[in-house]
């Protein structure tokens, strides 16, 4: 074991949002502690570039990007302590829907696809029969529901042809968990499902753009910049950068951990801020329990995007949101994600599930070059022209070997009821678990993540301050 050179109260593995929210609770308290990330940055899953080479006054994001100003406390409260100004996501316009024939038609803005009269029916009984089953759900045990074992015996594909009634609502369950995990929706548990849209505070919610929904707000600021802002609250040195972790040996009174180039740390608690499906990448001593191993086995969903810039918001002068959804991809969906403040017009495309996977198999350049095609295909059925956009830019959420996707690992069914999938926050002797899977609310998204961390670091915080007594 390398010689142990540091001793902290707490060591924080991972500087996403959820380590960042547990140090700055930490460094509140007075505790000394450390942050170990793999990456070279700080923000896990949230990332933001300048929307063009030269310009470095507007961004676009390539990770985790809306919040809202009423049920994501959390989130707004920072986005005001750090002086962010926060835009509407727009919410207007014609949409685009493209079959898996190719056919493109216009649809409504709220319209999930094109619905006939009898379709229409079967959609807003859907919506109804989903939110009965997310209402009956227990928020801080899913697992004990009165339909837990049902649903976790069956997939989210499953449980819409049984339980909601088969057609559309087949079609629907696949872009919901495309849409908000990732995944297909045969490979996901459906209580999985129900319970994520119940943390999301209802499937309207969950799903919609508007005031009081997921996708209500963004920060033209950039979301990076909320992680940025947590980093400087800080002391000085305690953030290292490029410092994955090797290992972490538990004793009767404290831990060592150590990473890859050697440097170890002896703390009193260890809090683990990665997603469960990297728990593997470190080495445990002893081991992580059986629960916390079937954890691992969870799979992260497929998430990636190509963001196009233009010159100008062409689409908003023909009435259109900037909103196209496909059923079978290469884009899956997209939406207009300008700042028109900042001169800054794009729109983002969504690849993921199984069609994200195919186009991932693809070079870069023949990836840029099939979005390319079906995007201006697909607009170019209600403009006359799509102009080239002055820049595009891509990011692989598969391609990071300290993330492996987004937004979310999910679990298959079965899981959620066993004995294991009831352990998913519990800590392991001296090391706790945070992160946006872990929230009771909002999981997989940034309030969920910081939520998670302040929980985590209060939990320990406590612990310590027993201990201190004893």
């Amino acid at each position: 074991m390398a010689s142990t050179d540091q001793r902290v109260d707490v060591v924080v593995v991972g500087a996403g949002l959820s380590g960042l929210r547990a140090a700055v609770e930490l460094e509140t308290a007075g505790l000394r502690y450390v942050v170990l990330e793999a990456l070279d940055r700080v923000g896990g899953r949230t990332l933001t570039v300048p929307s063009y080479p030269a310009r470095d006054n507007s961004f676009i994001e390539l990770g985790a990007a809306w919040i809202n100003d009423s049920n994501q406390s959390e989130m707004y409260s920072l986005a005001k302590e750090f002086g962010f100004k926060l835009i509407q996501q727009r919410a207007e316009g014609d949409s685009l829907y493209q079959t898996k024939s190719g056919n493109v038609s216009t649809i409504p803005y709220d319209h999930p696809c094109p619905l006939t009269e009898d379709q229409a029916l079967e959609f807003q009984k859907f919506l109804e029969k989903f939110s009965e089953y997310v209402e009956r759900s227990d928020l801080d045990q899913p697992y004990i529901g009165p339909d837990a074992k049902e649903l976790d015996s069956m997939t989210a594909h499953d449980f819409a042809n049984k339980n909601l009634g088969g057609g559309i609502s087949t079609t629907l369950s696949t872009m919901l968990t495309r849409a908000l995990l990732g995944v297909e929706s045969h490979e996901v548990s459906a209580l999985f499902l129900v319970d994520f849209v119940k943390s999301g505070t209802g499937l309207i919610n969950i799903m919609g753009d508007l005031e009081h929904n997921g996708q209500y707000l963004r920060n033209s600021h950039g979301n990076g910049s909320f992680a940025v802002g947590l980093a400087r609250k800080l002391k000085r040195d305690s953030l290292k950068l490029s410092s994955p972790v090797q290992s972490i040996v538990q004793t009767e009174d404290d831990c060592v951990t150590t990473t890859h180039s050697g440097v170890a740390y002896r703390s009193k608690k260890v809090i683990v801020s990665v997603p469960s499906n990297l728990y593997h990448r470190i080495q445990f001593t002893p081991n992580l329990p059986p629960s916390k191993l079937a954890l691992s086995k969870s799979s992260m969903g497929f998430y990636s995007k190509t963001v196009f810039v233009f010159a100008t918001s062409w689409w908003r002068d023909a009435n259109l949101s900037g909103s196209f959804s496909s059923e079978d991809g290469p884009i899956t969906f997209t939406r207009d994600t300008c700042v028109p403040d900042l001169g800054q017009f794009s729109i983002t495309c969504f690849h993921v599930g199984e069609p994200g996977r195919r186009l991932a198999q693809l070079s870069s350049q023949d990836r840029r070059k099939v979005v390319w095609s079906q995007f201006r295909a697909a607009f170019q059925t209600v403009v006359q022209s799509v102009p080239q956009p002055i820049n595009v830019v891509e990011k692989h959420w598969m391609e990071e070997p300290w993330v492996q996707g987004n937004p979310i690992p999910v679990m298959k069914p079965g899981l959620m009821t066993s004995k294991d999938g009831k352990r998913l926050w519990e800590p392991f002797h001296h090391v706790y678990f945070v992160g946006a899977e872990t929230s009771r609310v909002w999981k997989g998204y940034m309030e969920g993540a910081v939520r998670s961390g302040a929980r985590g670091a209060k939990d320990i915080i406590a612990q310590l301050a027993v201990l201190s007594q004893l």
